[in-house]
């Protein structure tokens, strides 16, 4: 009869071979787990004497295993920060807890370097729970540490280049003021017998306009003036502004006629940007001669905005100078000139299109010379500083419908102020 498979006594003798080898293998593999894990064990008594550790934190050390077991304790395996750590805050957390999970630290190996690992302690007890030793494991954190520093060395990088970035953004935003303020006067000068108030908004982020204007004396009583506006804003602007400004003034010294001083500033705009990109800009530059409680002005226009005088009787009036071509254009352009005569209390109000063009309504409708009329007799003739004040209020109501350069020069003779016998009476 034959012996079924189970039964088979070559079979059986097979899987008993079989389960002694596997069964050996796994007692080599436990032993050579702990000896060549991927990580570093050790086991130490409570006072930290080292009494056991596997050959990969040996080998990491540089150490053989009579130099540590029972020799060093695992606070001696750190460095000075480490010691110092262990001793301030790894040990009496471990005491207090039991465990400790993922701290860093510095271990001493060979050659005398540092070697960064993460630190894992936990307290084994006896039944009744008292405290026999302590298992630690280490794990490896070099390449952690590697990215850590890279981390943090562009991290640092970037904040630096920030730093530096908002450092430069600063000196160019005090370079552009200092540049702005080389293209408009610090504040206006005192005249006998006049009185001057200017306003000026510039739409440029960078705080640069193309809109432009002064006054200053000439002497024998005369004063000059001019305001203007340069096509387009900003740096490219700003470059015409500076030219138009100092050429306006030298010609000024040199004829003050209002109509040679613009075709000055034509010739050299004209001769200036022939060759490239075409820059032009609208400007009026006139003389003003106070005296005797009134002043006589005579002005030039070249393709800029109506003068407005607002009238000590309430009225305003537009002072038109048309045909004045743009300046820059041509090589010769005509100018058309204007005059006029103020008596106490009327004002000579100058302004660029940034005014008039501004966009005061949900539809984008243009504020225009009408309403800044309107808005001139409305207000009280009291002069240029009310006036310029009353109009920087108006420009703020603007918001953002204001969006091009805006100056505004306001020139008047002074109303007389009421003696105390007017009053009571």
């Amino acid at each position: 009869m034959m012996c079924s498979r189970d039964q088979d006594p070559d079979t059986e003798h097979e899987a008993g071979a079989t389960d002694a080898a596997f069964t050996s293998l796994l007692e080599d593999s436990v032993e050579e787990l702990y000896e060549q894990a991927p990580c570093g064990y050790l086991s130490t008594l409570m006072d930290g004497t080292i009494a056991k550790i596997n050959t990969t934190l040996l080998d990491w050390l540089g150490l053989s295993r009579d130099q540590v077991v029972g020799r060093m304790r695992f606070a001696d395996l750190l460095t000075v920060g480490g010691k110092l750590y262990h001793e301030t805050h790894f040990a009496p957390m471990l005491q207090m807890k039991g465990e400790v999970s993922g701290i860093a630290l510095d271990l001493k190996i060979a050659a005398k370097k540092r070697m960064p690992v993460l630190v894992t302690s936990k307290v084994k007890t006896s039944d009744d729970g008292e405290p026999l030793l302590i298992r630690t494991t280490v794990f490896d954190a070099r390449e952690r540490r590697a990215y850590e520093t890279e981390l943090l060395r562009g991290r640092q990088a970037a904040e630096e280049a920030h730093r530096q970035a908002e450092a430069d953004r600063g000196r160019l935003q005090e370079a552009l003021a200092v540049l702005q303020q080389s293209l408009l006067p610090a504040a206006l000068p005192e005249v006998p017998g006049l009185e001057a108030a200017s306003y000026y908004h510039t739409a440029s982020p960078d705080l640069l306009g193309g809109d432009f204007y002064d006054l200053f004396p000439l002497g024998d009583g005369r004063w000059a003036f001019f305001l203007g506006d340069v096509c387009g804003k900003g740096p490219q602007a700003a470059a015409v502004t500076s030219l138009a400004r100092y050429t306006l003034r030298a010609a000024a010294l040199h004829d003050p006629d209002p109509v040679t001083v613009l075709s000055t500033l034509n010739t050299v705009l004209h001769e200036r940007y022939t060759s490239g990109e075409p820059r032009y800009c609208t400007a009026v530059f006139g003389l003003l001669h106070p005296a005797d409680a009134k002043a006589d002005v005579h002005w030039a226009s070249g393709g800029h905005p109506s003068v407005l005088i607002q009238h000590a009787d309430g009225t305003a009036d537009y002072l038109p100078t048309p045909g004045g071509m743009l300046i820059g254009i041509l090589p010769q352009a005509p100018f058309v000139t204007a005059s006029a005569r103020l008596y106490p209390g009327d004002t000579l109000l100058l302004y660029t299109d940034g005014l008039t063009e501004a966009r005061t309504s949900p539809q984008r409708e243009l504020y225009g010379e009408g309403a800044l009329r309107a808005f001139a007799v409305a207000q009280a003739a009291a002069g240029p500083k009310a006036l310029i004040t009353a109009l920087t209020g108006l420009l703020t109501s603007f918001g953002d419908g204001l969006d091009d350069d805006t100056a505004l020069l306001a020139l008047g003779v002074p109303a007389p102020v009421p003696s105390t016998s007017d009053v009571l009476t």
